[in-house]
C-alpha cells in the first residue's frame, strides 16, 4: 500500500550541500519535491590564488556563501564534518572554514546538519569506503548530470552534491524542529533582503524624558 505524501512533502524544499575546504570548497544546491530531485547548481569556491592568507580565505567563504544563500534561498544546509587527520594545523583551519560556512547560514536563520564523510558515501553509493570518483559516477547516474566534460573541474563539487543528497535521503530527520528558512523569512518579510545588504547608521539614542 502506497501512503499519500504529507502536505509538507508536496512543497519544494531547497537544500544546500557543502564540502568544506581551505583551498577549494565544494557547494551544491538541489530542489526536492516529493521524490523528485532537481540539481540547481554545483561548483566550487576556489581560494588557491589567495595563497597562505587564511583570513582572506575565510572572508571569501563567508561572502560567497552569503551570495549563494541570497540567490537560492535554501531551506536547510547539509555540511560534511571535518575529517580527523594527523595534521593538527590543517584540521584547525578546516574547522574554521566549516564554521564560517555554517555562520553564513545561521545569519540567515537556516538550520544545518553535519554528516560524517563515511555516512555521505554510504548513502550515495552503498559503501562508506567509496572513492570520490565512485561518488561522482553514482550521482551522474542518479541525477542524470551533464556529460563529464561539461561538469565542474573539481570533485569537491560532486562531494558537496553528495552531502546534499545524503540529507535528502535522511528526509531532514536531523534538522531541529522550529528552524526557520531564509526563503520563508523573506517571504514573510520582503523588505529584509534590501535591508540586509545596505549599511545603515545606528539610530541616535533618544534622550530620556524629563
Amino acid at each position: 500500500m502506497i501512503l499519500p505524501l504529507a502536505p509538507t512533502d508536496l512543497l519544494p524544499k531547497v537544500i544546500m550541500g557543502v564540502d568544506p575546504g581551505t583551498q577549494i570548497m565544494g557547494y551544491a544546491v538541489i530542489e526536492v519535491q516529493g521524490q523528485r530531485v532537481r540539481m540547481l547548481q554545483y561548483d566550487v569556491i576556489d581560494m588557491r590564488k589567495l595563497g597562505t592568507n587564511h583570513a582572506l580565505k575565510l572572508k571569501k567563504i563567508f561572502e560567497r556563501m552569503t551570495e549563494l544563500i541570497d540567490e537560492f534561498l535554501p531551506d536547510e544546509l547539509a555540511i560534511e564534518a571535518p575529517f580527523f587527520g594527523v595534521n593538527v594545523q590543517s584540521m584547525l583551519k578546516l574547522g574554521r572554514a566549516q564554521g564560517v560556512a555554517i555562520a553564513a547560514c545561521l545569519a540567515r536563520q537556516i538550520p544545518y546538519v553535519e554528516y560524517a564523510p563515511t555516512k555521505v558515501k554510504q548513502s550515495v553509493t552503498g559503501s562508506g569506503n567509496a572513492t570520490k570518483e565512485q561518488v561522482a559516477h553514482m550521482l551522474r547516474q542518479t541525477l542524470k548530470l551533464p556529460p563529464l566534460e561539461e561538469a565542474p573541474k573539481f570533485l569537491d563539487a560532486t562531494d558537496a552534491l553528495a552531502v546534499a543528497m545524503c540529507h535528502h535521503y535522511q528526509k531532514g530527520n536531523n534538522v531541529k524542529a522550529g528552524g526557520k528558512s531564509w526563503g520563508k523569512f523573506l517571504a514573510d518579510n520582503p523588505g529584509k533582503l534590501a535591508a540586509a545588504t545596505t549599511v545603515r547608521k545606528a539610530p541616535a539614542r533618544k534622550k530620556p524624558a524629563a
